[in-house]
């Protein structure tokens, strides 16, 4: 392995032209190429020095980088993570790690069993607003949490959808290309969910998707998390309006979490703690006081995460397991919204070795 860590980046839409930019910005990588079959691509790669190839297939003959970012479809996640898992390439996935949790399941246990690093693109993690909050959680802050609320509003424009048509397709609704990464966030902070009780609307403007959803969390811990997301409400409410993580969303000065403890309670991502003067009581003084966080954009701190994992320097912070996890919410979601009815989170099964290496073999 070279000095620098050599990263291609597979998928050249909007969250791949932010990991290539990323790249840019840090030092420590060098993007090695793009892998996208749009011809118009070609020229930006030229422009960027790099080669651009249509197929991971064609990267793969001509060379191996150190890892690969997958910034695909979600639809194409699987069979191009298998393929990096056959020519033995670490990888990093775009959220959510598959369409099903059950294909997520085979491309997990391929890469344990191949013992190939795979992190899951969660990038909110690697957040130090996140890393600040979470931090004060498990230093008992607010003590024990107890409920949480999330919320997730915005409106996509016409646009939006027009420029890419499969967005307004069942499975590219709001819960799964976005609440995904909120769900990911609660159980960073609360731990595994066990039930789910949902339910969502069919989109106004008439898309294959639903465009409102409202679920509950159970959580082992004993915590409730209460969410609603849309992308046909006009408000200054969700993460990207106000966590200033991405430039191309105004920012606002509002939060979308509110934490509630035992103790006292956190909103994020302004980060203010709310403590009774006199210790719990509703009828003493309450103030709060803000935690610190730095400015650094999670991208950057998640591509130096992986190269730290493809050199075998530390542990995936988020793993496969943890996004099928995520994903497995996601389901049980859809799952309640369909049939009204309360869904339990049942344990995942792992795949046998037999079964894994045939996974393998199949796309070798």
């Amino acid at each position: 392995m070279s000095e620098k860590t050599r990263l291609a980046v597979a998928g050249y839409g909007l969250v791949g032209k932010r990991h290539v930019e990323s790249l840019s910005r840090t030092p420590e990588t060098e993007l090695a190429a793009i892998v996208e079959p749009n011809e118009s691509v070609r020229a930006k790669a030229q422009e960027l020095g790099v080669a651009c190839f249509e197929s991971l297939s064609q990267m793969f003959e001509a060379d191996t980088p150190d890892g690969v970012i997958l910034a695909t479809p979600t639809p194409l996640h699987v069979e191009q993570g298998l393929e990096c898992v056959a020519n033995q390439c670490p990888l990093l996935v775009e959220k959510p790690i598959a369409v099903t949790s059950a294909e997520a399941r085979h491309l997990v246990d391929a890469a344990d069993r191949a013992g190939v690093p795979m992190l899951i693109g969660h990038h909110r993690r690697h957040n130090p607003l996140i890393r600040s909050a979470k931090a004060a959680l498990d230093a008992g802050e607010i003590g024990d949490i107890r409920a949480v609320q999330v919320t997730c509003w915005f409106y996509k424009p016409d646009s939006y959808f027009d420029a890419a048509p499969w967005r307004k397709r069942k499975g590219a609704g709001p819960v799964s290309v976005n609440l995904v990464h909120d769900v990911d966030l609660l159980r960073h902070f609360c731990g595994d969910v066990i039930r789910v009780r949902a339910v969502s609307t069919p989109s106004v403007r008439e898309f294959e998707n639903e465009d409102l959803s409202a679920a509950i969390l159970e959580f082992a811990s004993g915590a409730v998390a209460t969410l609603t997301v849309s992308d046909s409400i006009a408000s200054p409410w969700s993460w990207e309006l106000t966590a200033r993580e991405n430039p191309i969303y105004p920012a606002t000065d509002q939060s979308c979490y509110l934490i509630g403890g035992s103790k006292g309670s956190l909103s994020i991502p302004d980060l203010r703690v709310w403590h009774h003067d006199q210790g719990p009581d509703w009828w003493s003084p309450i103030s709060a006081t803000s935690l610190l966080a730095d400015a650094r954009d999670p991208l950057v701190s998640q591509v130096l995460h992986f190269c730290e994992v493809i050199k075998g320097q530390t542990k995936c912070l988020v793993s496969g397991e943890e996004g099928l996890r995520s994903l497995q919410v996601i389901e049980a979601i859809e799952e309640a919204s369909n049939s009204l009815l309360p869904v339990e989170i049942e344990s995942f099964q792992v795949c046998s070795p037999n079964e894994a290496q045939q996974v393998i073999a199949s796309i070798a």
